[in-house]
């Protein structure tokens, strides 16, 4: 009987130590100043969830935290934009993905009828999702930015 409650014990121990190995705490605000930095972006901060709410219909209550930047229309970086997103949950971040993409196609179509250039260079960029966290990085250096982005989540 000892034997058996002794080893419950330790499972319960291993348990518990590792419980708390499975998920990384990310700060989206310090990512997106790491990319600032990196890539030179120039660009606007949306600050408040009634602006993430207001130009990309994502509700409020389906944010965990966010980051989200849009360049300037004076800067080099003036067709960035980067929307980094931690849902509250996966349902959300279903939602959230679905918002983004919408806004993304619509970017997409805006250059279709304007810039073949420009058009080029948002094929090159996604909408991703990974668990809870989705991304919509449209600039020069996205895939550079979503490998930062990929590796400071894992």
């Amino acid at each position: 009987m000892k034997k058996v409650i002794s080893f419950a014990a330790v499972l319960i121990l291993c348990l518990s130590i590792f419980a708390g190995c499975g998920a990384k705490e990310v700060n989206l605000g310090d990512v997106m100043d790491k990319m600032n930095t990196e890539y030179s972006v120039d660009a606007t901060k949306y600050e408040t969830k009634e602006d993430m709410y207001k130009y990309y219909n994502i509700n409020a209550d389906d944010i965990k935290q966010f980051a989200a930047e849009v360049g300037k229309s004076d800067s080099d970086s003036k067709n960035t934009e980067i929307v980094l997103v931690e849902a509250t949950d996966s349902d959300a971040a279903s939602r959230v993905e679905t918002a983004l993409t919408n806004r993304y196609n619509s970017i997409f179509q805006q250059n279709a009828s304007y810039s073949a250039e420009e058009l080029q260079m948002v094929k090159n960029c996604k909408v991703t999702k990974d668990g809870n966290f989705v991304t919509m990085i449209i600039g020069e250096k996205a895939s550079d930015m979503l490998t930062m982005f990929n590796d400071s989540i894992k």
